[in-house]
């Protein structure tokens, strides 16, 4: 899954990458962003009325044809908004089927999180370790997607949006098992234009996972919450606000932000990595899974 990335970039170094019309506003109010959650506005690339278009939308997809987001679903809770989407299965999900169609989407990014399940032999106590992944040389990217527009019976409109996941690549393998779709450079036009049949076909290897050569996994330092867990062993920081885990008693906090340590790369092969080398419970220093292209890596 992906349920934080970062958006770092001052606007001067995204505007290049952006193409159409930018939204009102955006050039005197836009700040770079260490974590973007669901819930807030994504910054999007997309097609529209013929041409490229410069967007932002809330992170959480409402379909079109929903009559009424905010409305409770049969049990009486508020209904979820999802932020991801697989997509091995997203041209057939009704829930997402029209937006892969007709609505894919673009979100600049210079990196996203994930956090790993890691547990203390000696002690028991477990805890969600978080990584930053991205490239080594800090350059934006595209993060795959799709948007949906829904419109009330007043006229009022809200623009939502969900980020596409794939079967992780030899680097993201040894943190979690999925990460988002990264869609190449030069091939913004491609994934954005409208269309049905062969040509949806033809995207499908653009959402496979991807080379891992130029990017890095840099470990961050997990920022322990004031509370406890049912047995009295305290909790890390855990899943992003939005997906927390369900399973934890109490009310629902919203995590603390992962930080950085300072750097200090540890060059890794990818075959036989052991646990030991991917990290200690409190890692005094930051570490860095290296995707490839090191002295001792392989791509």
């Amino acid at each position: 899954m992906c349920g934080r990335y970062s958006l770092s970039s001052d606007l001067d170094r995204l505007l290049p990458r952006l193409q159409g019309p930018l939204p009102p506003g955006l050039v005197q109010h836009y700040a770079p962003r260490a974590q973007v959650r669901p819930g807030e506005p994504l910054l999007l690339q997309r097609w529209e009325h013929g041409g490229p278009q410069v967007a932002l939308a809330l992170w959480g997809l409402v379909p079109g044809w929903v009559k009424d987001p905010l409305a409770p679903g049969p049990d009486g809770r508020r209904r979820s908004r999802p932020i991801n989407a697989r997509s091995e299965t997203v041209a057939e999900r009704a829930f997402f089927r029209g937006a892969w169609r007709h609505r894919r989407a673009l979100l600049p990014a210079d990196g996203f999180y994930e956090w790993q399940e890691r547990r203390d032999p000696a002690s028991g106590r477990s805890w969600k370790q978080p990584w930053l992944f991205r490239r080594r040389d800090r350059a934006p990217f595209w993060l795959g997607g799709l948007w949906e527009r829904w419109i009330g019976a007043d006229g009022g409109e809200l623009e939502t949006a969900v980020i596409l996941t794939t079967a992780p690549n030899e680097l993201m393998a040894r943190v979690h098992d999925r990460m988002p779709v990264v869609i190449p450079d030069g091939l913004e036009q491609a994934w954005l234009e409208p269309d049905d049949g062969p040509s949806l076909r033809a995207l499908q290897p653009l959402m496979e996972a991807w080379e891992p050569a130029a990017w890095e996994a840099v470990k961050l330092q997990p920022q322990p919450r004031p509370s406890s867990s049912p047995s009295g062993a305290p909790i890390a920081d855990g899943m992003p606000a939005g997906v927390a885990d369900q399973r934890r008693a109490g009310p629902r906090r919203r995590p603390a932000r992962p930080r950085a340590l300072p750097d200090r790369a540890l060059q890794l092969a990818l075959p036989g990595m052991t646990d030991a080398a991917v990290g200690s419970p409190l890692p005094p220093a930051a570490e860095a899974l290296d995707g490839g292209g090191g002295p001792d890596a392989t791509g």
